[in-house]
């Protein structure tokens, strides 16, 4: 469900800006609880690697009456095989540990989730939820268009190939109003001629402000003839 929305139509956005939020109770708890264990076990272990250090010692020491014949060989085994148990126990807690931790980074990836960012500079041009609404995978919430660099996509006749290069100057004008004249330079060309229209797909940057230039708006080209 849709908690809050934080931008609307028309604002300008950066990357990573909070554009909504979901109702994430359920992801923070999941998240808490999955922390609580991680620490839990962290402790476990903690305890474990104390317990190893005193039985290695308890071995040292139980060597060294051996060597003395202080002691029997079965009372030198039993400190050994209690040494070997208590590390294959706290391999066992790392284990559990590294299980945690990253069940705790699934939590937090779904928690992630639960924020709606922009995924890049632009500004709002639509949004298609409300507050309260409930919402599905797929969904569309947003629609955020960038305005910095703006490009144009054209084609040309296949003609052209020969003529046209990578910085080559075009001129941009709004095909259905009678705006100024903006220039561009192409920073594309297709490898490729489209079978189907006998043209290849070109594309330009804008040089300087957009002007009277949109996002979405139709736009004539022009350019030299091919000679």
């Amino acid at each position: 469900m849709i908690a809050t929305i934080q931008a609307d139509v028309g604002k300008l956005v950066r990357k990573g800006d909070l554009l909504a939020q979901l109702d994430d109770r359920q992801a923070v708890a999941d998240r808490d609880a999955a922390s609580a264990k991680v620490k839990s076990i962290e402790a476990d272990v903690k305890n474990w690697e104390a317990e190893v250090k005193v039985l290695e010692a308890d071995q040292e020491r139980a060597e060294k009456e051996w060597e003395a014949q202080l002691i029997t060989k079965e009372q030198l085994e039993h400190v050994r095989f209690k040494v070997v148990a208590d590390r294959y126990e706290l391999e066992r807690e790392q284990q559990e540990l590294q299980n945690a931790s990253d069940q705790l980074r699934s939590r937090e990836l779904e928690l992630e989730k639960t924020r709606i960012l922009a995924p890049f500079d632009g500004i709002v041009a639509r949004r298609y939820v409300r507050a309260g609404q409930q919402v599905n995978p797929g969904d569309r919430l947003f629609w955020v268009t960038a305005v910095s660099p703006l490009r144009v996509k054209f084609t040309l006749p296949e003609k052209f190939i020969s003529t046209i290069h990578l910085g080559q100057q075009v001129i941009v004008t709004a095909a259905e109003i009678n705006g100024a004249n903006h220039e561009a330079k192409i920073i594309q060309i297709s490898p490729v001629v489209d079978p189907a229209s006998d043209t290849i797909e070109v594309l330009a940057q804008l040089v300087g402000t957009a002007g009277d230039l949109r996002p979405g708006m139709s736009a004539k080209i022009g350019l030299e003839k091919p000679r």
